[in-house]
């Protein structure tokens, strides 16, 4: 059952009793249940319930506190200075940037890399992997698309055992590391060792598409309407909500599924147990009964916060808080260096369907 309605969304995201998460059941025929692709996706966080779901996230959610995210706060400035200083050096000739790949992709992949204490010299396969092991999120694959997602999955289990074991001995801060927050668990048996290393590739690749994809998504919202871009450069405190409207409007993540534990009414319609229902977040966040000219790109909306881009219920997003972060500081600072950017018309949106962005966003400053 496909559902795009903002309340049949927001009912089936917090009512975990007839909605699971569980995708052992769906992913089982798809990757085979000996892949690594299947061991991954049924491990990680997002699909899973109770008890899983509730150890990990209170491990995450514990380790993104307030304290640490403000602790976070300067490198992710520094790092954002640094990749808009080499964009401008990259321009000085007149030659194309790429916004995706120069800029947005660069920022997730540095702060969660700071996050799970990654060294900076070992962090270039960590984007590959994570897109190709959510390329294989898709409604239907290739043979070669599998084949790259089970072994992207499977370098990532082997380079993360060999951290894990250097952490083990190193050691790092549990208030401010992700990785030592998992080892401990796993140490006093919360966490076993395949659900630890898969629930650091989901930190990944959570928190790496989807903010690459509303920094993304922002710039080219902005530049597409010039009048809005305006009202932000006059009123610079609208950030906060003109963020929340790209989100609203230009979803990163398009498309979610849950799966009904029991008999159930939905909309109307009776279900048995075990139907897939099928979540369009990017019509919900266009539901004109919820959002008052729901097609217009207005950063000033009142209600712009109401949208689902995060899901909602006991899943939404643990990661929100930096996401927004991320997203808020590139992209005045962007706009405060380059505000008189123009997209290429050679700008390549993704055809995937679950997630939205971009996969070239070329500009010239």
């Amino acid at each position: 059952m496909l559902i795009s309605r903002h309340a049949l969304l927001a009912a089936v995201y917090k009512d975990v009793d007839h909605y699971s998460s569980d995708k052992k059941l769906s992913f089982g025929p798809k990757f085979g249940v000996r892949s690594p692709l299947f061991e991954h996706h049924t491990n990680s966080l997002v699909f899973n319930d109770p008890p899983l779901h509730t150890r990990v996230r209170k491990i995450m959610t514990a380790a993104l506190n307030p304290r640490a995210i403000k602790l976070m706060e300067p490198g992710l400035r520094e790092t954002i200075s640094r990749l808009l200083a080499d964009v401008a050096e990259k321009n000085k000739n007149n030659k194309e940037i790429d916004i995706i790949e120069d800029f947005a992709s660069q920022i997730p992949i540095q702060i969660i890399g700071d996050l799970l204490g990654i060294p900076f010299e070992e962090r270039s396969p960590l984007r590959d992997w994570s897109m190709a092991i959510l390329g294989a999120l898709e409604p239907v694959l290739s043979t070669e698309q599998m084949k790259i997602g089970n072994e992207a999955v499977a370098d990532f289990k082997t380079y993360l055992r060999r951290l894990v074991a250097r952490r083990r001995t190193e050691g790092m801060d549990p208030d401010t590391d992700v990785l030592t927050r998992l080892i401990l668990a796993e140490e006093a048996e919360k966490l076993s060792e395949t659900e630890l290393l898969h629930n650091c590739i989901f930190i990944l690749n959570a928190g790496h598409e989807t903010t690459t994809n509303l920094i993304g998504n922002a710039l080219y919202m902005l530049w597409r309407y010039p009048e809005e871009q305006k009202i932000l450069s006059e009123h610079p405190d609208l950030i906060d909500n003109a963020i929340e409207e790209v989100l609203r409007m230009q979803s990163p993540n398009q498309f979610g599924n849950r799966q009904t534990t029991r008999p159930v009414e939905l909309g109307g319609i009776r279900l048995d147990k075990d139907i897939n229902i099928h979540m369009c977040i990017g019509a919900a966040n266009r539901d004109p009964s919820i959002f008052e000219r729901s097609n217009v790109f207005d950063i000033r909306r009142r209600n712009a916060r109401q949208h689902l881009a995060f899901a909602a219920g006991p899943h939404v997003c643990v990661g929100l808080t930096l996401a927004r972060l991320e997203a808020k500081i590139a992209i005045s600072e962007f706009l405060k260096h380059f505000a008189g950017y123009q997209i290429r018309p050679t700008a390549i949106v993704s055809k995937r369907v679950r997630f939205r962005g971009y996969v070239t966003l070329p500009a010239t400053l």
